[in-house]
């Protein structure tokens, strides 16, 4: 088990347009067999309810802890609000709805990806999968939904900021941003 650093190429308050983003960096990476992770903090029965159908089976705890509710003891989530949610290894495709479903509510979706390709005009060789991660932060300027903000977030992946800078650049001219240093630790 390592870490990636996560470093921020574009925040913006239009989610459409950190969408758009993404969905050019999805097209930019390899996405064999790509999953995606979520990790969010619903607040309202009404999100709940949304993102339950959009991802049944659900494991979240109580943000008070799991003693005060969790998915694990059986508890109606909807009785523990709010909670902290998490999802891993889903099909691609499901993290639009997702994101459509949680209204004001902050969240870190995670493309896993089978890798970033080479660039040999900037100088990159390609990079395995390993530290071949997208992660759009929605309502939350970071990874864990710390930084609440209206705002939306996307990071890039990769070993080591400092020594991946060109990549990092390469990855947010794709999409019209900039590298301006915010890098946080992600664990894998």
């Amino acid at each position: 088990m390592g870490n990636s650093d996560a470093a921020a190429v574009l925040t913006t308050s239009d989610l459409d347009g950190a969408m758009r983003a993404v969905r050019t960096l999805l097209d930019v990476a390899d996405t064999a067999d790509g999953e995606v992770d979520f990790e969010a903090v619903v607040r309202s029965p009404d999100v709940l309810g949304r993102v339950g159908q959009v991802l049944p089976g659900l494991v979240w705890w109580s943000m008070a802890g799991k003693a005060d509710g969790s998915s694990e003891a059986g508890d109606d989530p909807a009785d523990c609000l709010p909670i902290r949610v998490f999802d891993w290894c889903r099909p691609l495709e499901s993290a639009e709805p997702f994101i459509a479903a949680l209204g004001p509510d902050p969240a870190a979706v995670r493309w896993d990806l089978a890798g970033w390709p080479e660039a040999p005009e900037a100088g990159l060789e390609r990079v395995s999968q390993k530290y071949a991660y997208l992660t759009l932060s929605v309502n939350s300027r970071d990874l864990y939904q710390d930084d609440l903000s209206p705002d939306h977030t996307v990071h890039v992946h990769v070993r080591n900021a400092v020594h991946d800078t060109a990549r990092i650049r390469w990855l947010a001219d794709r999409v019209g941003g900039r590298f301006t240093g915010r890098v946080e630790s992600a664990p894998l």
